[in-house]
């Protein structure tokens, strides 16, 4: 059957009278996310030197990571079939409780458990909030907002860092966890009293237990080998292939059970329903890749080369987070005037792709304004890219879909993250170690501080090495970017949901609410 030249969605309604408070409260629940995985990073070191665990010490961001992923599609689905504001609260609850548990943990084992906890609450946070603005606000509204959702993830990536410094030094590690406590409370006050949704379809609900245990099990896999590979295990070892096998056997068998599913967890209408999902799911997966590797590896460089202070390390990365914040905003407006937004993800992949490619080419002598220009370029193709890919996935499927292609949508972001970390560690690793006159002691290091001590002719080396290596990892992201630049052709323009001259109405009271 060929795809229809218009995704067949219901129009929802006009976005209620006070919508930009609202989206505050789901905001700042997304704030809420994106604040802890950054804060904790930074408390780390002081977390071990206080519990021990050192061996064990990558399952606290692993354990999160995987519980947010495994959750995010059972949120999603959960918020369709039943009733979202409830779930996306729920979740919000479940986040609190893990962040308590984990400021009090008193071992290594502890802490990874109930960070594991708090994943699951997060998972719920990020499909919930992208799922309540597609159902608030219809796709040509929502360029309106697109630079709030921009400014929030600013500032998450910025203020993470700076704010888990500071917290950390004064207050001590289990004040990283605690803090989520305050912000938690805010968002279920005012989300609580401010967000209002008709009542979900009544009947009969099935839940498809069949392909929940699957879609876990299968990223699990995924999520497992991408961590593990080339760090713990090497590429080729049984340990990873084996993982690799187990995760193409169970989305095999993850496809065949969402065929015959009553309720299927991720409905296979909302791949085949229109052609744009399944491409704004590749945008998705490429911009996760370079956001990962750019926030991760740009620190990086600029501290071990270009002598950057690392006290101010999410200060480094403003000149892509502007470059991001203002491409929002200017997609927009266009878009919300205009109706069309084809051109912004093309012209996205394109300057992600140019400026990947520009970052490939820096050395020991790249001059920090020149870094910065390039990151500018990246920041742009990722604000062009990254809202107006969810907007178009979103405005692709029906109503009733909304969570589980919003929650679809994240999970293709993290996969794509999680799998470029772990490309690029082990070729980042491999370049410190396999570098021509590389010394011994920089080894794999990705610390700054691993040219501290060494003769000059061994930092040198050391330097020239990892200048090298964020080298590779920036040229494989300009690659993907450009098969991203080639799906982005393919997009269909169809109209936007929602009437161009819209404004906000106050929203009618339905006969039974949540």
């Amino acid at each position: 059957m060929s795809a229809p030249t218009a995704p067949t969605a219901d129009d929802p309604p006009a976005a209620p009278k006070n919508i930009r408070w609202i989206m505050l409260g789901i905001l700042l629940a997304m704030l809420l996310s994106m604040l802890d995985g950054l804060i904790v990073g930074t408390a780390m070191p002081t977390v071990v030197a206080d519990i021990g665990g050192i061996d064990h010490i990558s399952w606290v961001v692993t354990a999160y990571t995987l519980t947010a992923a495994c959750s995010t599609p059972v949120w999603g689905k959960m918020g369709d079939l039943f009733n979202r504001k409830h779930m996306f609260l729920g979740s919000i609850v479940v986040f609190m409780i893990g962040s308590v548990l984990s400021g009090q943990a008193s071992s290594m084992g502890e802490l990874i458990g109930f960070r594991a906890l708090q994943g699951i609450g997060a998972g719920g946070l990020m499909a919930g909030a992208f799922a309540l603005i597609g159902v608030l606000l219809p796709p040509r509204e929502r360029g309106k907002y697109q630079g709030m959702v921009a400014i929030t993830q600013a500032v998450g990536s910025i203020g993470g860092p700076l704010l888990g410094g500071v917290v950390t030094g004064h207050l001590g590690w289990r004040w990283a966890f605690y803090i989520n406590i305050p912000l938690g409370l805010i968002c279920l006050v005012w989300c609580g009293m401010l967000l209002h949704l008709p009542a979900t379809r009544g009947g009969k609900i099935v839940i498809d237990w069949l392909g929940i245990t699957l879609m876990t099990a299968m990223i699990s896999a995924v999520v497992m080998a991408a961590t593990w590979a080339g760090s713990t295990y090497a590429w080729g070892s049984w340990q990873i292939m084996s993982l690799a096998a187990a995760s193409v056997v169970l989305l095999i068998a993850f496809i065949a059970s969402q065929k015959r599913a009553a309720e299927p967890l991720l409905p296979p209408r909302i791949f085949t329903g229109h052609r744009n999902f399944p491409i704004s799911a590749v945008l998705l997966v490429v911009a996760g890749v370079a956001m990962f590797g750019a926030t991760l590896y740009l620190p990086l460089y600029q501290q071990s080369v270009q002598g950057a202070s690392a006290s101010n390390s999410g200060l480094l990365l403003l000149p892509m987070m502007v470059g991001t914040v203002a491409a929002s905003l200017v997609a927009g407006k266009v878009m919300t005037k205009t109706g069309k937004y084809k051109i912004f993800p093309v012209v996205g992949a394109a300057s992600l792709a140019i400026g990947m490619g520009l970052l490939s080419t820096m050395d020991t002598a790249t001059s920090r304004f020149t870094t910065s220009a390039y990151m500018v370029l990246v920041g742009i193709g990722t604000g062009f890219t990254i809202q107006m890919a969810n907007t178009i996935a979103q405005n692709a499927v029906e109503l009733r879909d909304m969570g589980a292609a919003s929650a679809s949508t994240s999970l293709f972001r993290t996969l794509g993250g999680s799998l470029g970390v772990a490309v690029f560690g082990s070729l980042f690793t491999r370049a410190i170690q396999g570098r021509p006159g590389a010394p011994a002691e920089g080894g794999g290091h990705t610390d700054t501080s691993a040219a501290e001590g060494m003769t000059q002719a061994a930092k040198d080396a050391y330097l020239h090495a990892v200048a090298h290596g964020t080298q590779q990892i920036f040229l494989i992201g300009a690659l993907c970017a450009g098969v991203a630049f080639v799906a982005a052709l393919f997009i269909k323009e169809v109209p936007l949901r929602g009437k161009p001259d819209s404004t906000p109405q106050p929203k009618a009271q339905p006969a039974r609410t949540a």
